[in-house]
């Protein structure tokens, strides 16, 4: 498999400068990491999926934009089929060497087995029969759609179709059929990066959504009821591709800057802006956030990560001894991370209930 890296000059918002990833071997070390069960009735099911558009160069290396995906779906039955890990065992090496530099304070190389986390998603399980609204997201700056793995669990697992949009050359870490694929993060993005990363993301998005009925389970998903939602630089470019695309019914950013282009004002769809409290680019969310129309939710005693796996998984890291009291607090906050997941799959559940009838 061959190995493809990209520069970026620039973390996004309050990551921190990062060195040349070494691929390691999961190592089996520390304490095994698991991801909170999702809450609806339905059990999931997950396939991985991969798309190229050979109408669209990619901004980073040339060639042929590929993109990874994963699908979750309520499922019919689950017996017989393996839960998923959260990364591949390749994945696993990459970020375990990448994490520290990409988010600083978290555990070095060799102290976490991340190819042993496991979802709730069960490759390959038969969908259960019905027409399911469809959610795309889209991940921070930095990271891998696999960090929005406990979110999107919950959301499929009470009826939905949930759409994970891996971003390469952007995201930490992407193993695509024709290799892996890393960025190497290097102080803060200027303007002109994060514009070409932004412009990207909404690029991938578009194709997501042209290529819906081509999918695996197609034929559970809805394609009148379509909502996106993102984090961080997923949050701006779910906003921006919403608003000029009349098959999105509802978007939610959660803790994206809204200040890359003009202000959306003229927004003429269900939109939920969400921040935490502790985010120490408060000031700019909430002035690129003035005169949008949507509604604005705080979610409390938390920092930024809290909206991502990181949020369950930061704490008992914590616990472990293996993360700081002020790293967790710089990542995700100090508040209960139960209490936290629960307030933001209740949030983002209810938003999408209300708006995709």
């Amino acid at each position: 498999m061959t190995s493809r890296r990209t520069l970026l000059k620039g973390t996004l918002f309050g990551g921190a400068a990062a060195l040349l990833p070494t691929p390691a071997s999961a190592s089996g070390v520390g304490p095994v990491l698991r991801l909170p069960a999702p809450a609806g009735p339905y059990p999931v099911g997950m396939r991985t999926v991969h798309l190229t558009d050979p109408a669209r160069t990619d901004p980073w290396v040339g060639g042929v934009r590929e993109l990874m995906l994963t699908v979750l779906y309520p499922a019919r039955a689950v017996h017989g089929f393996s839960r998923a890990p959260q990364v591949t065992p390749v994945e696993a090496g990459e970020f375990a060497a990448l994490a520290p530099r990409v988010h600083p304070g978290l555990p070095e190389s060799g102290a976490i087995d991340w190819g042993a986390v496991l979802t709730h998603g069960h490759e390959g399980a038969p969908p259960l029969p019905g027409r399911w609204p469809v959610l795309v997201y889209s991940p921070g700056g930095g990271d891998s759609r696999t960090l929005g793995t406990t979110l999107a669990e919950d959301l499929a697992s009470h009826g939905r179709a949930v759409v994970l949009v891996d971003h390469p050359g952007d995201a930490s870490q992407v193993e695509l059929p024709t290799g892996m694929r890393t960025t190497i993060l290097m102080g803060p993005p200027d303007p002109a990066t994060f514009r070409t990363m932004v412009d990207t993301r909404i690029a991938d998005l578009r194709l997501v959504l042209d290529r819906l009925g081509d999918l695996p389970l197609a034929q559970v998903m809805d394609s009148r009821r379509i909502g996106l939602y993102g984090h961080s630089a997923g949050g701006t470019a779910a906003v921006y591709a919403a608003r000029y695309d009349r098959r999105v019914g509802a978007a939610a950013n959660l803790e994206g800057y809204l200040d890359l282009y003009p202000t959306p004002a003229g927004f003429a769809r269900p939109l939920l802006l969400f921040r935490t409290d502790g985010f120490d680019g408060a000031a700019r969310i909430e002035s690129s956030w003035a005169g949008v129309p949507g509604r604005r939710v705080l979610l409390p005693e938390a920092n930024h990560w809290a909206f991502t796996d990181y949020g369950t998984l930061v704490p008992r890291l914590q616990t472990a001894g293996l993360v700081t009291a002020t790293a967790r607090a710089a990542l995700v906050g100090n508040g209960d991370p139960a209490v936290t997941l629960a307030e933001v799959r209740r949030r983002v559940g209810t938003f999408f209930a209300r708006h995709l009838l």
